[in-house]
């Protein structure tokens, strides 16, 4: 669903990315991790048709991000590090009009139904976005992303900045995307990646380190240790690209 090939980015002089390369299969769940600066944000820009490629190539659910962007875009559902929520409408009316949007037509108000149960808002369905907890909000923000039944759904550091109690409640409902959605979830924190996801790509200095299942790999330590050594790598250099 996700075919990333010898992926270039560069910002000027510095390269975001430098060869890029990994898959993600039908119905993963698979974290990109790295720290700060690593290349994982631009990645996903690029996956998401926001950012085109300097180099290589990349396909979404077999479209190339750069030759059919709104293909792709019709079948992703993006949310961004922070949410594009507008706080001046209900839950309710906001997931509507992303519904709209993404060309959901027919039985639009069903789909709103639908994707508002599954993420837990019926509760805060009728109030303003402005005036939720972070926890809420980052919820509105995955349901826009689901409002669509998108294909591939792609999230950058979904749980920061929320709550130990808000972190469990997301990654249980990200978890639960698994089979009838391809995820990919960017995060620099490991237990986000082990408790979450079933594979890990471990990004650093805009070149995959290691691909990972997670369950074996956290076994055998092999995922901490890589991890542990590109982070202490990343602190020794002092010197980040851009994320």
């Amino acid at each position: 669903m996700i075919d990333v090939r010898q992926l270039v980015k560069r910002y000027g002089d510095r390269a975001a990315l430098d060869g890029v390369t990994f898959r993600v299969e039908r119905g993963e769940v698979v974290g990109f991790l790295g720290p700060n600066g690593a290349g994982k944000t631009t990645t996903l820009r690029i996956l998401s048709t926001y950012l085109t490629p300097d180099g290589g190539s990349a396909t979404v659910a077999g479209f190339d991000v750069a030759r059919r962007p709104m293909d792709v875009r019709r079948r992703i559902g993006y949310l961004p590090e922070h949410p594009p929520l507008d706080l001046d409408h209900t839950v309710r009316e906001y997931l509507g009009f992303c519904a709209a949007l993404r060309g959901v037509t027919r039985a639009r108000a069903a789909a709103v139904s639908a994707v508002i149960d599954r993420c837990g808002l019926r509760s805060v369905a009728g109030r303003l976005i402005g005036n939720l907890s972070k926890g809420f909000r980052q919820r509105v923000g995955l349901a826009q992303a689901l409002v669509h039944a998108p294909e591939v759904v792609v999230l950058d550091e979904p749980t920061v900045g929320l709550d130990p109690s808000q972190i469990r409640e997301i990654r249980q409902l990200i978890r639960s995307l698994a089979g009838d959605h391809t995820v990919l979830l960017s995060s620099h924190i490991l237990p986000e990646v082990a408790m979450t996801c079933s594979r890990a790509v471990v990004i650093h200095q805009g070149r995959v380190a290691a691909d990972l299942p997670v369950d074996a790999a956290a076994a055998g330590g092999r995922l901490e240790t890589t991890f542990l050594s590109v982070t202490a790598t990343e602190r020794a250099a002092g010197d980040e690209v851009p994320a």
